[in-house]
């Protein structure tokens, strides 16, 4: 799964219609291959964007969950805080390659 794209279900306060759109966007983008279509192609893409993000907006407003709401500034700060681990990890990782490469 894409990591710009982050659950909207179950959040208090819900998920907006701009964050379903860029969720879908996320989506087309990745599903496509591409973060800007041709001419040729934009008003296919544009479209997708917006079928995927109506269909996205039903989802959310219909599913059903007997959870309590999610806190979004806590789920964010769980984003930053494993995606720093996963920087932090590969930093590590390429200095450990160019200390391996110096010695050589």
């Amino acid at each position: 799964m894409c990591r710009n794209i982050v659950p909207l279900n179950n959040l208090a306060p819900a998920a907006t219609d701009d964050e379903c759109h860029d969720a879908a966007l996320q989506f087309v983008r990745k599903i496509a291959g591409t973060t800007k279509p041709s001419r040729a192609n934009q008003a296919v893409f544009d479209r997708a964007v917006e079928e995927i993000a109506h269909a996205t907006r039903h989802l959310l407003d219909d599913l059903v969950t007997t959870a309590p709401p999610k806190n979004r500034s806590e789920e964010a700060a769980k984003r930053q805080a494993r995606s720093a681990e996963r920087y932090e990890a590969i930093r590590v990782f390429q200095q450990e390659k160019r200390a391996a490469r110096a010695a050589s």
